[in-house]
């Protein structure tokens, strides 16, 4: 039985999704008619296959068959369930969730990660506390001092200090009603090796609280305040702390981010306070971990664009590759901040300003510059070997490059720096093409979402296709449809069980919606029916589309009957029986239907 107050609530969340708006933050999408065309976002091309109808609300990919509606595209572009993917787009466009009964397993859960925050809440406050209201912060506020960290960021980010004790916060917790187990929980406590009882994760550190999206408390980031290690100690993976789905300080940037149309992403979370600080606050970091696949979706989701800024140095440089690698693909503009001097964001703004900073946002190289400058830099291309290993180490960015225009111009560059003839250039970018080798060592593939695959079509496919799309657009033509071709003898899987939903909802007179068809029917019948809608009917109007469509599946129909009724004939002739006479009469009646089809 349905859920009349939930089937309201995702009524209201499709109405105000624009799915042209909603793909446009994930995909550059040209117009082209009343189609939209971009490159796919959930497998590696280079010529648009992509493409968005905004009147009919869906979107299909020919090279991997991906298709469906706006909350099908969320879901696949966030990696989340369908259902995720509405309340990710509700909470976007302000829509509350309306409350349903939850199963006990669900409340437990809820409670468990309720009590969890309201931990890491009064952790954040004690660490808070120590640092700025006891004696027992004096270490912590040099430190800070010794950064610049001003009193108001302190309190901006409730920056705290951990006490030089084993068991400062747990015994204090404890004292005031809160379980071990919760603390164990959190990951703010450890249980002691060689004897009953716990002690604190963190001791003798700066603490630097790492909230959610929402602004919600999730864990915590101590840095050591000497030459100790680590030097950086993350809550363990939690319930509510998950590193690869984390950045630090979205929850305060999301807004700028969206403003600048673009995110400022810096390896760690002293430098992303340093950044914001400074005034410039469209700026996230990753927690001690490299940036990640869904890093990429959480910023994209704000604006279409980012700027790395990782420390200069020879380790900083590699994860700024590796980044890259991950973001390439994504549909991302990227362009890459170099700080001079071997430094990283927080020192050059100490020593040079926020102006000076901003100098650098503003100077921020393309991808496929920076990675020329590095590969120039760091490789010795004065030896034939070293101007191979130069131009291998650029082809993946050249392929990545979608105008043929710009490819031309770093061709010329390259040739240009390498001392290479451009034909050389050319034919390997073209070998590449056809064969892509493994990235360079250090790299991380990007991998995508789907492969293309290549699908068998005909003409009675794409008859198929023409039918759903008008049935889908008029089901009235349901009826006509059956007087020519019984639903259930379509011989394609999914475009039977398109047309055979499409004919219960007629039964209940029900208007057809992408909603609650997707939760209706197979993913792969969704993508077919997406394609028909989506798919181009070429110099034809629908009417004359539709009528060539019924002709070529009424033939298909007949074709199969008149298989039917001369096997039967010739089964009741070899067997005796004279009732090979009726069958042979039905057999010649669709064979000259079938004749007269074939002129028209």
């Amino acid at each position: 039985m349905r859920n009349e107050q939930l089937d309201e609530f995702v009524e209201q969340v499709r109405a105000q999704s624009d799915i042209l708006q909603v793909v446009q933050t994930y995909v550059s999408l040209k117009k082209k008619g009343n189609r939209y065309w971009g490159c796919c976002p959930f497998h590696g091309e280079k010529t648009p296959s992509f493409s968005v109808v905004p009147d009919k609300g869906f979107f299909y990919c020919f090279g991997c068959h991906a298709g469906g509606n706006v909350f099908k595209f969320i879901s696949l572009i966030e990696n989340v369930t369908y259902f995720e993917a509405i309340k990710l787009q509700a909470e976007k466009l302000g829509i509350p969730l309306p409350q349903r009964q939850r199963t006990p397993q669900e409340l437990a859960r809820d409670q468990q990660k309720a009590d969890l925050r309201k931990v890491n809440e009064m952790a954040r406050d004690f660490f808070h506390n120590c640092l700025t209201l006891t004696k027992l912060g004096e270490p912590g506020k040099a430190y800070f001092a010794k950064r610049s960290i001003s009193p108001e960021t302190i309190e901006e980010f409730k920056l705290g200090y951990a006490p030089e004790a084993w068991d400062k916060l747990s015994t204090a917790f404890v004292k005031r009603g809160v379980k071990e187990e919760f603390l164990l929980e959190a990951g703010l406590a450890a249980e002691r090796k060689n004897s009953q009882g716990i002690y604190d994760r963190f001791r003798h550190r700066v603490i630097i609280p790492i909230a959610d999206e929402r602004g919600r408390v999730v864990g915590f980031g101590g840095r050591v305040l000497d030459d100790s290690t680590p030097k950086y100690l993350n809550t363990p993976e939690t319930i509510l702390f998950n590193k690869r789905r984390l950045l630090f300080g979205l929850d305060r940037s999301h807004r700028a981010i969206s403003k600048a149309g673009y995110a400022i992403v810096v390896e760690g979370y002293m430098d992303a306070i340093s950044v914001f600080s400074a005034g410039i606050r469209n700026v996230v970091a990753s927690l001690g971990t490299a940036f990640t696949a869904e890093h990429c979706k959480l910023i994209m989701r704000y604006a279409p664009a980012i700027y790395f800024c990782y420390d200069s140095d020879e380790a900083g440089q590699k994860a700024t590759i590796r980044a890259l690698s991950i973001v390439r693909d994504s549909g991302a503009t990227v362009r890459v901040i170099v700080v001079p001097d071997g430094k990283d964001p927080d020192e050059f703004i100490r020593k040079h300003g926020a102006q000076a900073f901003q100098e650098l946002v503003q100077k921020a190289l393309p991808l496929v510059e920076y990675r020329l400058q590095y590969v120039l830099k760091h490789i010795n291309h004065d030896t034939l070997e070293g101007k191979v290993k130069a131009l291998h180490a650029m082809l993946p960015v050249l392929a990545g490059i979608r105008e043929s225009a710009v490819v031309i111009e770093y061709q010329k560059k390259l040739s240009s720096a390498l001392l290479l003839e451009e034909g050389i250039i050319q034919e390997e970018l073209r070998r590449y093409g056809r064969n892509p080798q493994m990235p360079e060592e250090g790299a991380v593939a990007s991998t995508p979402i789907r492969q293309a695959t290549r699908q068998v079509d005909s003409a009675l496919k794409r008859a198929g296709r023409i039918v759903l799309r008008m049935a889908w657009q008029d089901m009235g033509i349901l009826i006509h449809l059956q007087t020519m071709v019984p639903l259930d003898s379509i011989a394609d899987d999914n475009q039977r069980e398109v047309l055979l939903y499409l004919q219960e909802l007629a039964a209940s007179r029900q208007n057809p919606n992408e909603v609650q068809a997707a939760e209706k029917i197979s993913e792969a019948a969704m993508a077919e029916l997406s394609r028909a809608l989506v798919e181009d009917l070429g110099n034809r109007n629908e009417a004359d589309a539709y009528n060539d469509a019924i002709r070529v599946l009424r033939h298909a129909y007949l074709n199969a009957c008149y298989t039917r009724h001369a096997r039967l004939a010739e089964e009741y002739l070899q067997a005796g029986n004279t009732a090979y006479i009726a069958e042979l009469n039905e057999a010649k009646k669709i064979k000259s239907e079938m004749e007269e089809l074939q002129f028209e």
